[in-house]
């Protein structure tokens, strides 16, 4: 393989995973937008979505849709129980405190799900078989395609949801001004949960479709959800094309350096930019092309 092919086996490669990265990123930056909480238990949502599938599929023998229809309904549900227990009953909750909660929430689901699925790691089947496609010399699985082509609809339908529905809108709302959309007679507290819901079935459709490529363990929602909040940082934390575009761009320098420097350093490159942007550009290296705030 030349070094062209290399290097575009590489970028299909980033693409993919930077995909994964942006779905993670979104469901960090509705909530954030909407509440204003960073919530580090996503990346347990990513985690539920993919050992949710496996159990449907391995234990309850439910067809391939239905257990992952089945996943992310569970998933979500936990999304919004999660809301409802540790966030809802707060009064005037410090930042901090939020912080503490969601790091809490998220042992929490952790250990859960190694006492109900064990440390063992399990792989999902491909969607569409495991034959690679060859693009300009670079292999390619189909299951990258299906990455691709969910992370893009997902996105269209998130644009799609804020800008075009009422409780889209009223969710704007309360991120600009949530005692302003009270007063207009938006219940806030149902945008909140609204907007756990969201994040929580996102990560878990990232979980579902990147489990036969990486497979899923207890304990995969930690990195994943640590990259997926350096995606939203990148992107100024906008639920827009801001963290798209940050979850390519860190799915893509994980790729290069890893191909070209060592794969040892590719978790390390996640916080390498991350520290490199809260330094020089704490609001985001995108964030003045967003110039709302979902």
């Amino acid at each position: 393989m030349d070094l062209l092919q290399q290097l575009t086996q590489y970028a299909f490669s980033g693409f993919s995973t930077g995909a994964i990265y942006a779905l993670i990123g979104l469901g960090f930056a509705i909530i954030y937008n909407s509440t204003g909480i960073i919530n580090f238990a996503q990346g347990e949502f990513v985690m539920l979505g993919g050992v949710l599938t496996y159990f449907s599929l391995t234990v309850l023998r439910l067809p391939y849709l239905v257990a992952m229809a089945v996943a992310v309904a569970v998933t979500t549900a936990a999304g919004a129980a999660f809301e409802r227990l540790t966030i809802r009953p707060l009064k005037s909750p410090s930042p901090l405190s939020l912080v503490i909660i969601t790091i809490g929430g998220s042992i929490f689901i952790r250990g859960v799900a190694m006492l109900l699925w064990g440390k063992d790691t399990h792989a999902l089947p491909p969607f569409s078989g495991n034959d690679p496609l060859t693009v300009g010399g670079a292999s390619i699985m189909p299951q990258h395609l299906w990455i691709f082509g969910i992370t893009l609809l997902i996105i269209a339908a998130n644009k799609f949801f804020f800008y075009y529905t009422i409780s889209g809108k009223a969710m704007r709302a309360c991120s600009h001004n949530r005692t302003a959309a009270s007063l207009v007679g938006i219940d806030v507290r149902k945008m909140v949960l609204l907007s756990f819901v969201i994040s929580s079935a996102v990560g878990s459709l990232a979980g579902i479709i990147i489990a036969p490529l990486t497979m899923t363990a207890y304990d995969v929602g930690v990195m994943l959800g640590l990259k997926g909040f350096c995606a939203a940082i990148i992107g100024g934390m906008s639920s827009g094309f801001g963290t798209v575009l940050g979850g390519l761009l860190l799915g893509l320098l994980e790729s290069f350096g890893a191909g070209l420097i060592s794969s040892g350093y590719k978790d390390a490159i996640a916080f390498i930019v991350l520290l490199l942007i809260l330094f020089i550009r704490p609001q985001g290296l995108f964030s003045k092309a967003q110039t709302e705030r979902v």
